[in-house]
């Protein structure tokens, strides 16, 4: 009798188990969300460009120049002329931006971050008007436009009527929303309707702003001088008062008026917006994935329509604090190159309203300490747009940072779970 023998079962191969997941509450994953962050990124962005401009003006200098033809010879004769260059041209822009500390009086001394907020707050409307936009997946480049649009409506609010101080002030501040805000409804509407693409209407609308104002210079309430390059000075009435009154400091040379309050109104508004009211939740939902957005019966054209209204009205708010100030009158520069500056910093602070206003602050700063530092080092300003580049250049780039400073990805999983994974996977 032969005994029946079952084959053994032939070995299968062990079972692929999921790399274990990494708690988001540990110390690890926290610190490298820290590490690897949107603040990180662009804290090392603004010091590699600050690095990159220091090497610039080093090579800029005549000194240094003179010196580099003997570097083997004698390194540390280029070695301090770079370092004196460098630093003389950023303490010089320390002094023109923040704080004066050879100035001969109190007042002197700090009017440079009074000017930095001065150079700030049109820079910061505009950008919260770019970074609506970008939170809803729209690019508009047409700030430059809109700024001019409001620039016209509220100056002629401002020189053309006399009205009881705050009423007037008020009118013509809602004037210059108003008119930013008809330029961008253009381009909004084109788009919810045709499907045109907002990037083109928005640069043609700039061109025709700029041609618009060029225009509306040579007629009649607005062509004060005959010349076509000035309009009338706005009412004392239409004026943004100065934030620092002169019977509190005397001798009073700030320049800094109730503009930047209406920037810092307006950043606080742009964050209940997006973060706080349902509007602002469909903005976000839209710009994230319209396609969802409409099967959630979101109106995706209401909501571009609406965008673009209200990123003009705040690029509007940007020419008030050009027009509206003392003795201000509309010129054909009015825009001067706010609206395309505004990209940079929207981009530099992530769309985010703090990050916005944070950026507008730097760029304020290095605008108004570039000055200084090229009168004082004659070193060109264009290293701050130099600065200013590079900055975009890496906040567009965080791999890039990451790579050079040897930082984790915050989105990718930590090595013990991918070495986990490839042991598995093995």
């Amino acid at each position: 009798m032969t005994e029946s023998t079952t084959p053994a079962p032939e070995p299968t191969p062990a079972a692929t188990s999921p790399a274990p997941e990494e708690d988001p509450r540990s110390g690890a994953a926290i610190l490298r969300k820290i590490v690897g962050g949107d603040v990180v990124i662009s804290f090392l962005a603004i010091i590699i460009a600050l690095v990159i401009g220091g090497v610039l003006i080093a090579f800029a200098d005549e000194d240094v120049a003179d010196t580099i033809t003997y570097v083997f010879a004698r390194p540390t004769d280029f070695l301090g002329a770079a370092w004196t260059a460098v630093s003389d041209a950023y303490i010089a822009m320390f002094r023109g931006a923040i704080f004066d500390f050879q100035a001969d009086t109190f007042n002197r001394a700090v009017r440079p971050i009074t000017e930095s907020m001065t150079f700030a707050t049109p820079l910061i409307l505009a950008a919260l008007g770019v970074a609506v936009g970008f939170r809803a997946g729209l690019f508009n480049i047409g700030a430059q436009g809109q700024i001019i649009l409001g620039g016209i409506i509220a100056a002629y609010i401002g020189f053309a009527f006399s009205l009881p101080p705050v009423l007037h002030l008020f009118l013509a501040i809602l004037g210059g929303a108003l008119g930013g805000a008809l330029w961008g409804f253009i381009p909004g509407i084109l788009k919810a309707r045709t499907g045109a693409n907002e990037v083109i209407v928005t640069i043609m609308l700039n061109w025709i702003a700029v041609y618009l104002i060029a225009y509306v210079l040579t007629l009649g309430k607005f062509n004060a001088s005959g010349t076509g390059l000035r309009s009338p000075q706005v009412g004392p009435n239409a004026a943004y008062p100065p934030l620092i009154p002169d019977f509190l400091v005397p001798g009073n040379t700030f320049r800094l008026h109730w503009g930047f309050v209406v920037a810092i109104l307006a950043t606080v508004f742009v964050w209940w917006l997006l973060e706080r009211s349902t509007i602002g939740f469909e903005i976000r939902a839209a710009g994230a994935n319209p396609h969802a957005a409409r099967t959630a019966g979101m109106s995706v054209g209401r909501i571009t329509v609406l965008t673009l209204v209200i990123a003009g009205a705040l690029a509007g708010l940007a020419a008030t604090s050009q027009v509206l100030i003392d003795r201000g009158s509309l010129t054909a520069g009015v825009a001067a190159t706010y609206g395309f500056d505004a990209i940079t910093v929207a981009l530099l602070g992530r769309s985010r309203p703090l990050g916005t206003f944070l950026a507008g602050l730097l760029f304020g700063a290095l605008q108004a300490g570039g000055t200084l530092m090229q009168s004082v080092t004659s070193t060109p300003i264009d290293i701050v747009f130099v600065v200013q580049s590079v900055i975009v250049l890496l906040i567009a780039a965080p791999p890039l940072v990451r790579a050079i400073f040897r930082l984790p990805d915050p989105d990718a999983p930590p090595k013990r779970a991918r070495a986990a994974a490839k042991e598995a996977a093995a």
